[in-house]
C-alpha cells in the first residue's frame, strides 16, 4: 500500500475505503518530543484538510489535518498513554486514526512518497 502526504506533513494509507492517518517522520522530528496527542472523537466526520486532531510537543502545539474526507472509525488508543510512539514510529505504530473515506479520488490532491521527498528538499 502506498502512502500519500500533505504539505502539512500528514500521511494517509488506503486499504479499500479505510484510510489510516498519521503525521510524517519529518513532522515528528520537527516537533521534537511529543507529549500529548488529542485524538479525534469516534464518529466525527471531516472534510479533506479540515482539522482532525491535535498534537503537542515540548516545542509546539499543532493541528493535524485530514488528508481525505471521511468518518473516524478507529483511534490509536495507545497514544493516550504513550504519545512518544509518534516519535518512535510516526509512519507505522504511531498512526493517529482510521477514517472510512468518503472519496478515494481525493488522493489526487496529495503527494506520493517521491513528490513528498522533493517537497521536503525544497523546505531546507
Amino acid at each position: 500500500m502506498a502512502k500519500f502526504f500533505t504539505k502539512e506533513h500528514e500521511w494517509v494509507e488506503m486499504d479499500g475505503t479505510q484510510a489510516t492517518v498519521g503525521i510524517s517522520e519529518h513532522a515528528a522530528h520537527e516537533l521534537g518530543d511529543i507529549t500529548y496527542v488529542e485524538l479525534p472523537q469516534m464518529g466525527k466526520s471531516v472534510k479533506q484538510f479540515d482539522t482532525l486532531a491535535g498534537i503537542e510537543s515540548v516545542k509546539a502545539a499543532s493541528d493535524i489535518y485530514a488528508p481525505v474526507s471521511g468518518k473516524v472509525v478507529q483511534v490509536n488508543e495507545k497514544l493516550e498513554d504513550a504519545p512518544e510512539l509518534v516519535n518512535e514510529s510516526a509512519e507505522d505504530a504511531g498512526w493517529i486514526c482510521k477514517l472510512e473515506a468518503a472519496d478515494p479520488a481525493e488522493l489526487g490532491a496529495l503527494m506520493d512518497a517521491d513528490a513528498y521527498a522533493d517537497f521536503l528538499k525544497g523546505l531546507q
